[in-house]
């Protein structure tokens, strides 16, 4: 018997994989959760197989649970609708097992289960296409300019720091809002997070 956790924020999403799960002869749901400290919680508790969580939920998210989990002896698979390059890369280095999406059919959930517990990884298609297809547009300059945004640093700390003008700062600023179609830091450094190219 596979036994499994599920974590999941919406109420009635999570009764109906619970639902849909129990139906399967080879599988029994011991544990429900609606946020990620909840699942890490149950996973102590019940030992549980596999788990199957969401990305956004309310307190710790789905990613911060399955890094929290990782090593740990039980298998992930992240269940979402988002698509998202940046949280994709993420999961992965958190070494889950499988990555998919809402849309997927409810059947493929039943199999992908079956496929993790033999040891498969599996990563819904779109998303292993994405990940690898998008570089990112900023040159190694730039992306240090970024980066040192991201660490709170104003104009005149990055120009220290990189030894160059604070005119030259906001001239490669400028070019970076240009090249990720932002109209201000904060949204470049949640385009560059999102997209996964933060290294």
């Amino acid at each position: 018997m596979i036994r499994i956790v599920i974590a999941e924020d919406q109420k009635m999403l999570l009764g109906a994989l619970a639902a849909l799960l129990e139906l399967e002869e080879d599988m029994s749901v011991v544990g429900r959760a609606g946020n990620g400290e909840d699942v890490v919680k149950l996973v102590h508790q019940h030992k549980p197989d596999i788990v199957i969580m969401d990305i956004e939920m309310p307190g710790q998210s789905g990613l911060d649970a399955a890094e929290e989990l990782k090593g740990f002896d039980c298998k992930v698979i992240i269940l979402t609708t988002f698509a998202r390059p940046g949280y994709f890369e993420r999961a992965v280095k958190a070494g889950v097992n499988g990555y998919l999406l809402k849309d997927s059919p409810s059947e493929e959930l039943a199999s992908s289960i079956r496929s993790v517990i033999a040891g498969r990884r599996i990563y819904a298609s779109e998303l292993v296409d994405e990940a690898y297809s998008q570089e990112s547009p900023l040159t190694d300059r730039e992306n240090e300019v970024l980066v040192l945004m991201a660490d709170g640093k104003n104009t005149k700390e990055i120009a220290s720091q990189l030894y160059i003008t604070t005119g030259t700062v906001r001239n490669y600023i400028s070019v970076i809002l240009d090249k990720l179609d932002v109209n201000n830091r904060i949204e470049a450094i949640k385009r560059f997070r999102e997209k996964g190219w933060f290294k």
